[in-house]
């Protein structure tokens, strides 16, 4: 199994589908699924943008793109997304119209729940323990949207009561080791100030392979947790610098192979082919 791993696309939805698309016809590897960490820019509403996301789109029609492309039904997106045949799913991040996403978690009894005109965006629910399948392998992974906050402030940009609860059932129910922790924001280790104890509750009572998060305009890299066994990737912010190129580490593909897993950074030799002026169907 394969998955592509994003973070932080802020409305530019069709691009890690056009990204996978290219990685496959250019390496001849089939990807399985997307997993994207958050900051969607899911608006399906331009009258519901949060203030950032106003401020950027006055410069960057890309940060509508949820509103442009993918609320109407357009015939090419449709057609190209039908043929790739891949689902990506996500964690909310801070950027997203969280009214409209908690209406639709609401609706369904689903831990993971489709958000697009077209049914190949997916959220997760906070908490839940999912799994991924794809031949022999499945793939397991919790994620956790939102971002953290330490002074208890309710916005719904922040992590949720109900959420809460449902990180510390799972820590109290689960026993056994799995593959992925997929968050938007990182710990509360770092003595910046920031970051989300959820998290950490969770890497120091669940065994995780990996975790995966954005959030914080970091670079890639990659560090052992604290726990001494789980390997944290920071993955660097889809968005194109001045030159109009993706960063290194806007990319990365995981797989799976009889319970091994591995990971490489896609090379910017391959997603500089999709640049800020080329990137659109």
């Amino acid at each position: 199994m394969k998955v592509a791993i994003f973070a932080d696309i802020h409305g530019k939805i069709l691009l890690p589908f056009r990204l996978v698309n290219l990685y496959q016809k250019e390496t001849n590897e089939k990807i399985d699924f997307i997993l994207q960490c958050g900051d969607m820019g899911c608006y399906p509403a331009i009258d519901n943008l949060d203030k950032a996301t106003i401020k950027h789109a006055k410069n960057d029609r890309d940060e509508l793109g949820f509103h442009d492309y993918f609320v109407k039904d357009i015939p090419k997106i449709r057609i190209f997304l039908n043929q790739l045949n891949i689902n990506m799913i996500c964690v909310r991040g801070n950027h997203e119209d969280h009214d409209y996403l908690d209406k639709l978690e609401r609706e369904t009894n689903e831990s993971i729940f489709p958000v697009d005109i077209y049914n190949r965006v997916f959220v997760c629910k906070t908490g839940y323990k999912q799994e991924l399948k794809a031949g022999n392998e499945t793939l397991s992974f919790v994620g956790v949207g939102r971002i953290g906050d330490r002074k208890e402030r309710t916005n719904s940009r922040f992590i949720q009561e109900y959420e809460k609860k449902k990180i510390k059932k799972l820590i109290k129910e689960n026993k056994d080791i799995v593959d992925l922790l997929i968050t938007h924001d990182k710990d509360d280790s770092s003595q910046r100030g920031y970051g989300m104890k959820e998290i950490s509750n969770l890497l120091d009572n669940i065994i995780f392979k990996y975790h995966f998060y954005g959030h914080t305009g970091e670079p890639y890299h990659e560090q052992m947790h604290t726990n001494g066994i789980t390997k944290s990737i920071k993955i660097k912010e889809a968005e194109f610098n001045r030159s109009g190129i993706l960063e290194q580490g806007s990319m990365v593909v995981l797989e799976k192979t009889n319970a091994e897993i591995t990971t490489k950074i896609v090379e910017q030799r391959l997603t500089n082919q999709l640049t800020k002026f080329n990137w659109h169907i």
